[in-house]
């Protein structure tokens, strides 16, 4: 190779990633980190670590200047960007060949070529690729929106021309809400990519989302690898995806797999890329865009052809040629992966934030493969994106795939903020998903077997709760104490043990016998119900107990009577439902408002919250202001009802 030291330009899961094969491949590596990121998982990997400083992105990982300087400073050759961030900025690419340094992606012409969608989507009607019916001009006007959105007809979608992964993508159903949807839509392009420009599109319903893997060297060799399906998707980001794409015939994969490789010969692409379509049910694709980095989902491919993609994109950038032709790429099994992410799925898929207190991962092993980028204990800020990990599965079929990364699924186990762990479960046990009906609809299809309203916290589930805190207590506490005991004996009276919990904001007296009724063995509790032994697992950490119950892991906690303070009653107070930041506040006190009217516009994990009026009413005051930082349950309006 002609480096032998790899700065990674960014975090997570996939700096981790990346370094464990430069790793494998003799290469030194050095990471880079905001001030919040200065003890995290990617950091502690690496061989060295410089800090960036600040927290939000633009003044850490999108600061392109002071990412090169660290890569001099240390000595590293070579830049890998990961994906996000800096991966699809060709000025990045291109400061960075200026300054001496390997890019490892490709060539900032083929970066700036396809960075546009809409200049991609020019590319792709020269070449007679089949586009979805939009408008991608430069005109940026709202007029010129409204235009072509009444031509193409509603419901459209509106798209980041820079962007990817969800962010500036807004589904306008009519023309009343065009306005709104566009200015949220471009705020949010500005603050992930620094490109506030838009497309609009014909929302195609009931698409499937394909997409091809290309890899291309620099000897004029470029080849596809297979197919991945991204079809489960929730606002627009994937939460699933598979590889090969169930029912593609090989006549069907020929056919997108060489449109995408001429895709990319036709702007001299070099390294990993891939070619997103949207496919119909009559078999017709069309082009979406290409995304000029690796991809997120990139794991099921390297599942199905046995090769690391990471490696092929070193050795690309070291100048070698590419290992093997199109006749000679694998396509063995099936794959499937899911995203973990620290989101409250019971709240509109809200993103969560802080103290990672309970994270248990499946253990690797055949066919079963985690990706993450975050340890217990570690802080999921409010900053970035989500995504805690990704559980990736290998089967000889897609229902042996399925089973085994259900069954990882399973094994997980997260606390101390909202995940998606149970709808990911939910999701991969669906008979609908079984049967592989996929489409970009599917989540909201199932919505009501998916999205289960939370189960009630019944007496069975707080006696099991109490006999739980008494188990660990005891075996935490020294045994030649008396408070050790769990006899629960008292003068005149049968033994009995009384303890106070809380759980989702419920508080709950539990009387016990003093004999108990519950076996711990490790991380499992047992008991008899119903003549029935069952089980569940549960984790003490601290003075939280996590007791598994219903696919969730529930946080109980001892509830100390002094401590519990009577609650205010409902004053038309809205508070923020995560930790976030405040990028604009559209009203004024007292200004009158009708019902679902933005109040306060938050951004949390890259994405844009509107905080609506819940009812008509009048502002009566305002606690918040832009670019201010606010905490989950922070007070931000008052609304007052109308005057009669």
């Amino acid at each position: 190779m002609t480096f032998d030291r790899l700065l990674v330009a960014n975090r997570g899961e996939i700096a981790c990633r990346v370094m464990r094969t430069a790793k494998a491949l003799g290469l030194g590596t050095v990471a880079v980190h905001s001030a919040i990121d200065a003890r995290a998982r990617h950091v502690r990997q690496a061989d060295l670590a410089v800090d960036l400083g600040g927290a939000k992105p633009a003044d850490s990982y999108l600061a392109g200047e002071r990412i090169i300087a660290a890569a001099l400073a240390t000595g590293a050759q070579a830049i890998h960007p990961g994906y996000g961030f800096l991966s699809e900025n060709a000025a990045f690419a291109e400061a960075v060949t200026a300054a001496g340094l390997v890019f490892v992606g490709p060539p900032a012409a083929a970066i700036r070529a396809m960075g546009s969608k809409s200049a991609a989507k020019a590319l792709m009607t020269d070449a007679g690729v089949p586009l979805v019916p939009g408008y991608h001009g430069e005109d940026q006007s709202l007029a010129t929106f409204r235009d072509a959105a009444a031509r193409i007809g509603y419901p459209v979608l509106l798209k980041a021309t820079a962007g990817g992964g969800g962010k500036g993508m807004k589904i306008v159903k009519r023309e009343a809400d065009l306005a709104e949807g566009l200015a949220s839509a471009q705020r949010e392009a500005l603050s992930a990519f620094g490109d506030a420009r838009m497309l609009v599109e014909k929302y195609v319903l009931q698409p499937r989302h394909v997409e091809i893997q290309v890899f291309a060297d620099r000897h004029g060799h470029c080849l596809y690898l297979n197919e991945r399906d991204c079809s489960i998707q929730r606002r627009h980001q994937k939460v699933i995806e598979e590889a090969p794409a169930p029912g593609l015939t090989p006549e069907l994969r020929r056919a997108m797999g060489e449109a995408a490789v001429q895709a990319a010969q036709a702007i001299g692409y070099v390294g990993a890329g891939t070619v997103e379509f949207l496919l119909d049910a009559r078999g017709d694709f069309f082009f979406m865009e290409m995304n000029t980095r690796l991809q997120v989902e990139h794991p099921v491919t390297e599942a199905i052809t046995g090769l690391d993609l990471v490696a092929w994109q070193l050795r690309v950038a070291a100048g070698e040629a590419l290992p093997l032709t199109q006749a000679q790429v694998p396509l063995h099994g099936h794959a499937i992966e899911v995203r973990l992410y620290a989101e409250d799925t019971d709240q509109g898929f809200l993103p969560a934030s802080g103290t990672l207190q309970l994270y248990r991962e499946p253990t690797p092993g055949p066919g079963r493969r985690v990706d993450s980028g975050v340890e217990e204990g570690d802080e999921v800020s409010p900053f970035y994106d989500p995504m805690l990990a990704k559980l990736i599965a290998w089967g000889d079929s897609r229902e042996q795939a399925r089973q085994r990364l259900l069954a990882m699924l399973m094994e997980t186990a997260v606390g101390g903020f909202a995940t998606n762990l149970p709808f990911l479960q939910r999701l991969l046990a669906h008979p609908a998903f079984a049967a592989a009906e996929l489409d970009t609809g599917f989540i909201e299809r199932h919505r009501d077997a998916l999205l289960p309203a939370p189960g009630e916290l019944t007496d069975v589930f707080w006696t099991l709760a109490a006999q739980a805190w008494l188990a660990t207590l005891a075996a935490a506490a020294d045994p030649t104490s008396p408070w050790a005991s769990r006899q629960g004996w008292r003068l005149g009276g049968p033994p009995q043990i009384a303890l106070r919990l809380a759980c989702r904001g419920e508080v709950r007296a539990v009387a016990l016998p003093g004999s108990a009724a519950v076996e711990r063995n490790g991380d499992r509790l047992h008991w008899q119900a119903e003549g029935i032994r069952q089980s569940a697992r549960l984790y003490r950490r601290g003075q939280t107990l996590f007791l598994e119950w219903q696919d969730h892991f529930e946080a109980v906690t001892w509830a100390d009577p002094l401590a519990e303070v009577a609650r205010q009653a409902d004053a038309g107070g809205l508070t923020a439902p995560m930790n976030a930041s405040v990028v604009a506040v559209p009203v004024a006190v007292g200004d009158a408002v009708e019902a679902g009217a933005p109040l306060v516009v938050l951004e949390a994990m890259k994405m844009e919250h509107s905080i609506r009026a819940p009812r008509a009413g009048v502002v009566a005051a305002l606690f918040c202001s832009p670019g201010q930082l606010v905490a989950e349950g922070t007070a931000l309006v008052e609304l007052e009802e109308s005057a009669p």
